[in-house]
């Protein structure tokens, strides 16, 4: 949501970005992108230069990028106190902020939100996330590289199978004896 409405502000209003940051230069712009979209701690000095005019500013990606780091501390509260109910709270707190905020793109997330509103919750007691769900979509997109050369799909389940299941007895090589169990 963010990015978007970064984006469709330097392509509607771009001399008014430049403007606020103080600067006409390309590269200010290039670490103001990459600026949002990092962690504050590891900013680097020109990233903290652009992101101090950013913040200082009253464009829509300064708005954007608050809602975006508010979202952030809601998380980050969910996970340090464990509590439902508080993150419950935090949660219709900062969806109150994004469908009041008059960015489309925070509106359409904050609607999405609160229609999965309890799933959300739920995830961010427990801690979930899609990363192991990512991790084997990669292991399979490896799989399938590897399989290309075969001709039918059980060749690519074989490989799949293989690659997912991390078998420790199985030979490097072919050709090598297998290692006992």
């Amino acid at each position: 949501a963010m990015d978007q409405v970064r984006r469709a502000e330097m392509a509607t209003d771009a001399q008014a970005v430049r403007a606020a940051l103080g600067t006409g230069q390309r590269k200010t712009l290039r670490q103001l992108l990459w600026g949002m979209r990092r962690n504050p701690s590891s900013w680097s000095a020109r990233q903290l230069d652009a992101m101090h005019w950013l913040q200082r500013s009253t464009l829509k990606s300064a708005r954007a990028w608050r809602l975006k780091m508010a979202l952030r501390e809601v998380y980050a509260r969910a996970t340090a106190h464990n509590s439902i109910e508080q993150a419950a709270s935090d949660l219709r707190a900062w969806l109150s902020w994004a469908r009041r905020c008059r960015l489309e793109p925070f509106k359409k997330l904050a609607a999405t939100l609160k229609e999965r509103f309890d799933a959300v919750v739920r995830g961010m007691v427990d801690h979930r996330s899609n990363a192991f769900v990512e991790a084997m979509n990669g292991l399979l997109q490896q799989a399938k590289r590897a399989a290309r050369g075969f001709r039918t799909s059980q060749n690519f389940i074989a490989i799949a199978y293989l690659r997912m299941s991390k078998l420790k007895h199985l030979p490097a090589s072919p050709f090598a004896p297998a290692m006992p169990q």
